[in-house]
């Protein structure tokens, strides 16, 4: 199974770039951007960290592709 996210939608909501998010969080603008594109799996503490940033639950932000609902 792939992970899957709604990050780009998360953001074009807080209408943040990248850049900005990899900042409030601790990564680079390049981790965030594998990250959109499913070629990266975040660690833990970076998904929570996402999920924080968000205000929302890690299962908000990340899903597991064919799950989503």
């Amino acid at each position: 199974m792939k992970l899957g996210n709604n990050l780009r939608v998360l953001r074009a909501k807080k209408d943040i770039t990248q850049e900005d998010l990899a900042e409030a969080v601790g990564v680079s603008r390049q981790t965030i951007n594998a990250i959109e594109l499913g070629k990266f799996n975040p660690s833990v503490i970076t998904a929570l960290n996402l999920a924080k940033f968000f205000d929302a639950a890690v299962e908000e932000v990340f899903f597991l592709e064919g799950e989503k609902s």
